[in-house]
């Protein structure tokens, strides 16, 4: 039983403090992305390799194996990632 709301925000609405801030993080991030090269260039040959490797995943997509059953013999075809 759902007891009948009086007042507050519509649903759907978004919360007005929720969408400020994520205005100002992404202000201050794409301030910060144009930073990252010279971040970067700092950095020593280990850690240019660890922020390369943290960042990958906001890039290249990560691959899952797939199963396809072939409808004339039921046999499974598995795609592997490369």
């Amino acid at each position: 039983m759902t007891r009948q709301k009086y007042g507050g925000r519509q649903k759907g609405t978004t919360n007005k403090v929720t969408a400020d801030l994520k205005e100002v993080i992404k202000e201050l991030l794409s301030i910060q992305i144009k930073q990252l090269p010279i971040y970067i260039e700092n950095l020593s040959n280990k850690d240019k390799i660890d922020v390369i490797i943290k960042l990958i995943p906001y890039v290249v997509p990560k691959q899952t194996e797939s199963e396809i059953n072939l409808y004339d013999n039921n046999i499974p075809l598995v795609i592997v990632p490369e």
